[in-house]
C-alpha cells in the first residue's frame, strides 16, 4: 500500500529516502491523476476490511494514520485540486536539490537521476500550463521568483556535482537545455499571466474546515480552536508583560513596557554576514546546555547550518531538514537558514533583524535544532516501528508540538535568561496568533490590515516579520495553527504522563514521549499506556 503511494509521489519517495524512483517526477496528466484517485479509493476499502480487534495497539495506531492520510491525499486529489490554481506545485527544484544535497548514494548515480528528472521537466511543465486555469496573484508571483532559484541550481549546482564527475556530463547536457529553455518558458508564461490572476488565495469556510481536519489529525473545527486560541492569546499577553516587569525592573502596568523591553533586545542583532555563524555557535551552546541540565537525551547525529538554498526562500525564515526517515544509512540533517533577499530595501533589512535579534535567534534554533526538531526526529529516526507507516506520515501537530514545547522547557529550566525567556514568550505569542490568523485568513476573510495589527501591536512583531507571515498565510494553508495545536496536546500528554509516573526525571519522561516515533497527538494516550 505504502508502495504504491510512493510510486505515485516520486519527489516524496526521494525525501523520505525511498530511492526506487529518483528518476521521475510525478504525473500530472489527467489519465494518471485519475488512476491515483483509484488507487487511492481502493486501498481506502481494503483498510475498511481489517478487524481493529485483530491488530496489536501499535498497528491499530498506524492503520488509524493510514487510512487518514490516504484520505486526506484522495480530499487533495478530488476537491481541493492545487495542481489547477497553486503554479508552485510544479517547480521541479526540491526533487532535484534532494538528489544533490546528501551523500545517500555514489554521485553518479544521484545525477543519473538527475538527468532522469530534468528530462521529465518540459513535459511536466507542459502539463501544468495545460491544467493552471485561475490563480491567486501572490502564488504566481512567488513561483515566478523560486522558478528563477530553480534555474540557478540546475545551472550552478549541477555545475558544481560535474566538477566531481566529468564523465556524466554528456548525460547531463543531453536534457539540461531543454530543462532550463522549459522553465525560461514556464516563467514568461506565468508572467503574462500575472494580470488576470485574481483568484481569492483563501480557501473559504467549507475547504479550509476539511484541510484543517485532516492537517491536524483531529476533531477540533476551526471556530472552536479560534476560541480557545483568543483565550490563550489574552493569558500569554499577561505572562510577558510580567516578565518585561521582572527584566525592566519597572511596574507591569507602566504604559509601552513590552515594546520598550523588546526594542532594547532588538539592538543585540545579526546582520547577513552573521545570521549563519550566530545560528552555529547557538547550537553548540544549546546542544551543551541540553546535556549538562539532562533534559532529554541527546544522540550526536551529524548536523550542518547552511544558507537557505534560494529556490526555496520566500516562505519560511528557517527550517529543519533531516534526512528522510526511510534512508538505511545515517545522513546529516541541515537547519537551512534564509539571509534577506538581495531586493529588499535597507529599512525592511533593517526591520528583518530586529525580529530576529541575537536573543530570538537562539530561541530559534532551540525550536529548529536543539532540542527541538533536530533532537526529536533522531529520536524518532531510533524508533522501531512494527510498519513503515509512522516513518513516512509523520503528524505535524506532534513535530511543531513539541518545537514549541522545547522553547519552553528550555526558558523554564535557565537557557538564555530573562532576555531569553520574553523572546520565548514572544515566540509563544506568535505561535498563538499563528493559529488566529489561518483561521481568519481562509475561513472568516481576514483583511491585511487587520493581519499585520495583529502581529504587530498584539504579537509585538517587527513589520517584516508580520508581512512575511502575512504572505505565508496567503501561500499556505492549515500549516500555522499545527505548533499551537500540537503544543497544547503535547503539554497535555506530558501531565498526564508525569502523573502516571511519579519521580520520572525530566529526561525520562521526554524521552519516553519521543520514543514512538511522531504519531499524531491523539494516539498518545494509547501509545504511552495512559489512555482514559
Amino acid at each position: 500500500m505504502l508502495d504504491d503511494v510512493l510510486a505515485h509521489q516520486p519527489e516524496t519517495a526521494t525525501m523520505l529516502g525511498d530511492h526506487r524512483f529518483d528518476d521521475r517526477l510525478s504525473d500530472r496528466r489527467p489519465e494518471a491523476l485519475e488512476e491515483r484517485r483509484r488507487a487511492l479509493s481502493g486501498w481506502l476499502r481494503r483498510l475498511d476490511e481489517l478487524d481493529p480487534a485483530e491488530l496489536t495497539t501499535a498497528n491499530r495506531v498506524d492503520a488509524q494514520i493510514l487510512r487518514t492520510k490516504l484520505s486526506e491525499a484522495l480530499y487533495h486529489l478530488e476537491e481541493l485540486r492545487e495542481h489547477e490554481w497553486n503554479p508552485l506545485v510544479a517547480n521541479p527544484g526540491e526533487a532535484i536539490y534532494l538528489l544533490l544535497v546528501r551523500d545517500f548514494a555514489p554521485l553518479g548515480d544521484r545525477l543519473r537521476s538527475v538527468a532522469g528528472r530534468l528530462a521529465a521537466v518540459p513535459e511536466a511543465l507542459a502539463v501544468a500550463r495545460a491544467s493552471l486555469r485561475d490563480m491567486p496573484r501572490v502564488h504566481v508571483e512567488t513561483a515566478i521568483g523560486q522558478f528563477t532559484g530553480t534555474a540557478r541550481l540546475i545551472q550552478a549546482e549541477i555545475d558544481r556535482a560535474l566538477a566531481a564527475e566529468p564523465a556524466l556530463r554528456g548525460e547531463i547536457e543531453a536534457v539540461r537545455p531543454a530543462a532550463l529553455e522549459a522553465i525560461a518558458e514556464h516563467q514568461a508564461w506565468l508572467k503574462e499571466r500575472l494580470a488576470t490572476a485574481t483568484r481569492d488565495p483563501r480557501l473559504g469556510p467549507e475547504r479550509y474546515a476539511r484541510k484543517l481536519a485532516y492537517a491536524l489529525d483531529t476533531e477540533s473545527d476551526p471556530d472552536g480552536l479560534l476560541a480557545r486560541a483568543e483565550a490563550d492569546l489574552a493569558r500569554v499577553s499577561a505572562e510577558i508583560v510580567e516578565a518585561a516587569a521582572r527584566l525592566s525592573g519597572e511596574r507591569p502596568d507602566t504604559p509601552g513596557l513590552v515594546r520598550r523591553v523588546l526594542d532594547r533586545l532588538a539592538e543585540d542583532r545579526p546582520d547577513d554576514d552573521t545570521i549563519v555563524d550566530l545560528c552555529r555557535a547557538a547550537l553548540a551552546e544549546t546542544t551543551e546546555f541540553v546535556r549538562a541540565a539532562a533534559l532529554v537525551t541527546v544522540y550526536d547525529d551529524p548536523t550542518e547550518v547552511i544558507v537557505m538554498p534560494e529556490f526555496l526562500r520566500g516562505v519560511a525564515v528557517a527550517y529543519c531538514d533531516p534526512p528522510g526517515p526511510l534512508e538505511p544509512d545515517p545522513l546529516p540533517t541541515f537547519v537551512a537558514v534564509s539571509p534577506t533577499p538581495d531586493d529588499w530595501p535597507p529599512e525592511r533589512v533593517e526591520s528583518f533583524y530586529r525580529e530576529y535579534n541575537a536573543h530570538l535567534v537562539r530561541n530559534l534554533i532551540v525550536h529548529e535544532a536543539m532540542p527541538g526538531h533536530m533532537l526529536q526526529l533522531a529520536h524518532a529516526r531510533r524508533f522501531d516501528a512494527p510498519t513503515r507507516v509512522r516513518a513516512a506520515f509523520w503528524s505535524g501537530p506532534f513535530v511543531e508540538g513539541w518545537a514549541v514545547y522545547a522553547e519552553e522547557l528550555m526558558a523554564r529550566s535557565g537557557y538564555g535568561g530573562e532576555a531569553l525567556r520574553m523572546q520565548q514568550l514572544k515566540m509563544q505569542l506568535r505561535t498563538v496568533i499563528n493559529a488566529i490568523l489561518d483561521i481568519r485568513v481562509h475561513a472568516h476573510g481576514m483583511t491585511e490590515a487587520e493581519a499585520l495589527r495583529l502581529m504587530t501591536e498584539q504579537g509585538f512583531q517587527e513589520e517584516g516579520e508580520a508581512v512575511g507571515k502575512w504572505r505565508r498565510a496567503l501561500l499556505t494553508s492549515a500549516q500555522l495553527p499545527t505548533y499551537y495545536v500540537g503544543y497544547a496536546e503535547l503539554t497535555d500528554a506530558l501531565r498526564a504522563l508525569a502523573a502516571a509516573r511519579p519521580g520520572v526525571t525530566d529526561r525520562e519522561l521526554h524521552d519516553e514521549l519521543l520514543a514512538h516515533g511522531s504519531p499524531p497527538p491523539r494516539h498518545l494516550g494509547t501509545l504511552l499506556g495512559i489512555a482514559g
